[in-house]
C-alpha cells in the first residue's frame, strides 16, 4: 500500500461523523477511531512500515502510548530492531510500580508513539513522566495530527511532532475516495 492509498484506507475504515467528546475537552463532528484501523493487520503493517522510515537516527527505546500507541510502536519495534516500553497513563501503583512497562528509558534517546493527536495532552503529561524516570526525549511520531494545536503545545514542551498523515492529508483523501465512487456509480457497465 503506498502512502495515497494507505490515507483513503485510513480514512474509510476510522473516519466517524457525529458529536464526539475529545480528551482535549473539545467538541468534534468527526472522529478518527484508532482502534478500527489499528486491528486490521494489512493498514497496521502498512503505517508502521511508513512510520519506520521516519524513525530518527539514534534512538534507543520506542515509547507507545496507551493505548492506542502500543500496536503501532510494537510493529515499528518488530521491523526495525528497536526495544519498545509501553507507557501508561498513571504509574502503576502495585507490583513493579512501573510508568513504562518493557524497555528501559533511562538515559535512553527515546521516540514517543501516538496515535492520534489534538492538543497533545496526554503526550506531554506522559514525556514529564518519562523525562523525570531519565528518558531523553525530544520527538513525537503519530498517525495521525488532529491540526488543532497539538504540533504548538508540544513545542512549547521542547517536543517536535512527526505526523504520518495531518488531517488535510485525510481530508484530500477523502475527496479522492469521492471522486473514486462517484465516477463508478456514473459507469454504465
Amino acid at each position: 500500500m503506498n502512502h495515497k492509498e494507505l490515507a483513503e484506507a485510513i480514512f474509510k475504515v476510522s473516519n466517524l461523523k457525529g458529536e464526539f467528546h475529545l480528551r482535549s475537552g473539545q467538541i468534534s463532528n468527526e472522529y478518527f477511531d484508532k482502534y478500527l484501523f489499528e486491528c486490521q493487520p494489512e493498514i497496521l503493517k502498512s503505517i508502521a512500515n511508513e512510520m519506520s522510515k521516519m524513525v530518527p537516527s539514534g534512538i534507543d527505546v520506542l515509547a507507545g502510548l496507551e493505548m492506542g500507541g502500543i500496536p503501532i510502536a510494537t510493529m515499528i519495534s518488530h521491523m526495525t530492531g528497536i526495544p519498545a516500553a509501553f507507557v501508561r497513563k498513571k504509574q502503576k501503583e502495585y507490583g513493579t510500580c512501573k510508568l513504562a512497562e518493557g524497555g528501559n528509558v533511562e538515559n535512553k534517546k527515546v521516540l514517543v508513539i501516538e496515535d492520534v493527536v489534538t492538543s497533545g495532552g496526554q503526550i506531554i503529561e506522559s514525556v514529564k513522566q518519562l523525562r523525570n524516570f531519565g528518558a531523553i526525549i525530544t520527538k513525537v511520531l503519530c498517525v495521525i495530527d488532529r491540526e488543532s494545536g497539538g504540533k504548538e503545545n508540544l513545542k512549547q514542551n521542547d517536543l517536535s511532532l512527526l505526523p504520518l498523515f495531518s488531517m488535510s492529508e485525510l481530508h484530500a483523501a477523502s475527496a479522492k475516495l469521492s471522486l473514486q465512487q462517484t465516477t463508478r456509480a456514473e459507469r454504465p457497465w
